[in-house]
Parts: C-alpha cells; structure tokens; sequence
C-alpha cells in the first residue's frame, strides 16, 4: 500500500488534470487558491470541532478529521467517523464495498471493488459477488451510488440488486453499514425516498454549515438536495443500517 503522501500527490495531480480538462486555467487557478484557504482555516476550526461532536442516534460520535483529501471539510469527516465508531464496536469477519478506507487508514479485511485494481481487491461485480462463507460485518463509504449510474448502459435498478445481493452476503446475526451522499445519483435518491432499500434503520444527514457540521433529519428535509451547493461535495448523507444481533451497532 502507498503511503499517505504518495496518495496525497497522486490525488492532487489527478484533481489538476480534471480541473484543467473541466475549466482551464482558471479552473486550476481557483482550486489552487481553496486549497491554500482551507489549510489556513484548518488550525482555527480545529477547536471548534473537538467542541460539537457529531450527533449520531442520540450519541456523540466525534468527527473525522483527516487530512487526506481534505476529508475534514467534506462528507469523508462524517463517514469515516461512523466507519471508525462501527468497525471498533463490532468485529468478525469483513467485506467492504468500495476500495475507500484503504486510503485514510490501516485496513485488514476484504475489500470489493470492481474497477479499481489494488493489491488485495476483488475485482468483481457487486450484484454478481457470491461468497464462500457469508460476512460478519459489510461496510461501504459512498460507493452504491455509483453503481448502475456511472456505467454505461444505465441500469437505475442495478443498485436495488446490489443492495439485495449484499443483504445475502451477510450473516444472520451481522451487522452492517452503508454511506450514500444524496444528489449524485437521481434513482437511488428516490429509492431512499420510497424505503426501497429496507435497511432496518434508515438515518439522514444534512449540512448545515460551511464548517462542515452535520445535523441528523427526516428524509423529507433532504429531498431535492443538491451535491455541491450550497456548500462543496454532498450536503446530505443516507446512512443505512443493519444492527447485528449479536454486537448491536450502534451501541
């Protein structure tokens, strides 16, 4: 596994390419300047955010603040606080979904993604994956919103069948966590919308400051959200669950 500053380069030379596909000079001009502003800002909102901890179902569960990616000022520092507070309360054997906390830390369990070719990862498709012996604990940080919409054909309800198949992969007593931001993907967020997919608990998220602070809603409240705006990357965020019987989260 690369370290974090190779990751870190590679991502910022990844984001120069898009940005100076997308819009240019300017584009790659004005990122340039967000980036040195919001490490500036970072030591000043640091306290701050050790102060209001995210309220997750009545509990506090402290924020993610991550340099990588800037996972501090977007939807990372909330996912991977939950990923954090799920894979230290539960344990068993693991499947995540999505090659993503790789990235941010140390990871020993299976990790399915079909695109991305890493050592370790099982390139194979989600609705076709069929494991051996069924999974303990299934994790997956904004990765099913992708699925079915940016593959080319389209298939809308390839993401119910993802979501089907993985419900099969897991145990009885497993437990399991699943982030989806809301506005990237327009049928999944009716899916959400319509309880298509019949996690057991279904919580929402929004953003409700530029300091990227979250607050838990109703499902109604984040219809129509929009990735991006207000405020940079997803302003709201599905969080499905699967408590696990046997090591109940969250607890």
């Amino acid at each position: 596994m690369s370290s974090a500053p190779s990751r870190e380069l590679r991502r910022l030379r990844q984001s120069i390419s898009f940005h100076l596909a997308e819009r240019g000079v300017g584009g790659v001009a004005s990122e340039a300047l967000d980036l040195v502003r919001s490490y500036v800002s970072y030591p000043f909102l640091k306290g701050r955010w050790e102060r209001e901890p995210l309220r997750f179902q009545g509990r506090s569960i402290p924020y993610a603040r991550v340099s990588y990616n800037r996972a501090w000022r977007n939807e990372r520092s909330v996912e991977l606080a939950l990923a954090r507070d799920f894979l230290a309360q539960t344990d068993g054997r693991t499947l995540e979904v999505g090659n993503v906390l790789s990235h941010y830390m140390p990871v020993h369990h299976d990790i399915l993604d079909k695109y991305e070719a890493s050592p370790g990862v099982m390139n194979e498709d989600v609705v076709d994956f069929t494991p051996e012996e069924p999974y303990e604990r299934i994790i997956s940080i904004s990765t099913l919103e992708h699925v079915g919409w940016d593959e080319r054909p389209r298939e809308p309800d390839k993401v119910l069948r993802a979501y089907q198949n993985l419900r099969k992969a897991l145990a009885p007593e497993g437990a399991m966590l699943v982030t989806c931001p809301v506005g990237q993907n327009p049928h999944l967020d009716q899916y959400l919308q319509d309880d298509a997919l019949d996690f057991p608990v279904r919580v929402f998220l929004r953003r409700i400051s530029s300091d990227n602070r979250w607050e838990e809603v109703g499902k109604q409240e984040v219809r129509g959200a929009v990735y991006g705006s207000p405020f940079r990357n997803a302003n709201a965020l599905f969080v499905g669950i699967v408590p696990g019987t046997e090591q109940p989260w969250p607890g």
